[in-house]
Parts: C-alpha cells; structure tokens; sequence
C-alpha cells in the first residue's frame, strides 16, 4: 500500500486539515492516511497544548467512518520525545513492503536541515509530499546539497491556500466569535458540549 503521514497536534483538527490530507490522499495515489496525532511535539515545548484525550476524541469525531483515513498511534503509545525520523522508523517495521510517503508544508521543508536525525528522516521516507503554497520559494537544490537525496524523495502538491488555522479556531473561541463553519459539524458538537478552549488563546 502507499501510505501517508499525517502529523499533528490537532488542537482541534479543523476542515482545512481534512482539505489538505484528502488533496495528498489524491494526487499521491495514496491508499490510506495515517493521522499521527503528537502528545508532545519538540518544536512546541512551552506553549499550551490541550489534553491528549481531548485532542483524540476529536481528531476520532473529524475522521468519522471515512475508510482512508485512519488514526495511528505510534506516538501515543511511546515516550516522548516523539521525532519523526523514529515514527517513520518505527513504522516501516510495522508495514514491511508498503510504502511510507511523510506529509509536510513547505515551511517545514526548509526547516528540514534543522530536524533531529534529518538526512535518517529523508532515508527512512519512501516520499516526501510538500502541501505548497502558491508563490512560496523554496530552493530544493540548495536543500539537496544539506540532505543528499531529499530531492528524489519530495513530490511537490498543488494544494488549495486555506486560510484557517488552530491557533485563529482557539482564539474565536476564547473570545466569543464565530467558528462553528471551519469545523467538521462533529468536532463542533464535540467543542459545544465539553466547553474547551473558553479560556484557551
């Protein structure tokens, strides 16, 4: 199978997270997305982060009973520090003879040399799919010359520019603005009933 990595946060998984894995479902030909969710990521240590099961029970709401869609647990049940060279790692274990292409923006390529273990990253991925965005330049030669080989793995992906993120949903709601319509209707209902993020910025 061809399988892609989708990690996160997801603090709350919003609609423009489910655009954006359904665009790499396609133009990747990918058979599954595997939606990591990350307890504790490396690059957000200190800054507020909601529940685990709080965050599960809604990434579980938003995914519903779409079939490609599929919630891993290969950070969860492991120790932090959860790096993605060890995700992908742990997971070409778990899935011999599959096919593990790792989803990423385009900031987070050019961040790439700055990764734990980046050039162990760049060998242990079968593909690298870039959600792009229009007009952003991003020098994959200079890239390759840091990472050797990164630029065979990277398949780049036209993705639509979606203005919506976590951080902006927890702000609106925090402060008593709308964001009922960039939700799933089930990570809405799931928000409305369990009243997080009222305090949360």
């Amino acid at each position: 199978m061809r399988i892609g990595l989708f990690g996160g946060t997801f603090d709350p998984p919003h609609l423009g997270h489910l655009i954006l894995a359904s665009e790499c479902l396609h133009q990747l030909s990918l058979d599954r997305v595997f939606w990591i969710l990350t307890p504790n990521p490396p690059h957000k240590q200190g800054k507020t982060i909601s529940p685990l099961g709080d965050r599960l029970a809604m990434l579980e709401a938003a995914l519903g009973d779409d079939p490609a869609f599929t919630i891993s647990r290969v950070e969860i049940d492991r120790p932090a520090p959860h790096y993605a060279v060890d995700t992908v790692q742990i997971l070409k274990t778990q899935f011999p003879g599959d096919l593990l292409f790792y989803l990423l923006g385009g900031d987070s390529l050019r961040d790439l040399p700055t990764w734990h273990n980046p050039q162990h990253f760049v060998a242990a991925c079968d593909g690298i799919g870039v959600m792009h965005r229009p007009g952003a330049a991003i020098d994959l030669t200079a890239l390759d010359v840091v990472l050797p080989g990164l630029m065979d793995k990277v398949h780049f992906l036209e993705t639509p520019l979606v203005e919506i993120s976590a951080q902006d949903i927890r702000c609106r709601i925090s402060q008593g603005l709308p964001y009922r319509y960039y939700l799933p209707p089930p990570v809405y209902t799931w928000i409305q009933s369990h009243d997080i993020y009222r305090q949360n910025s």
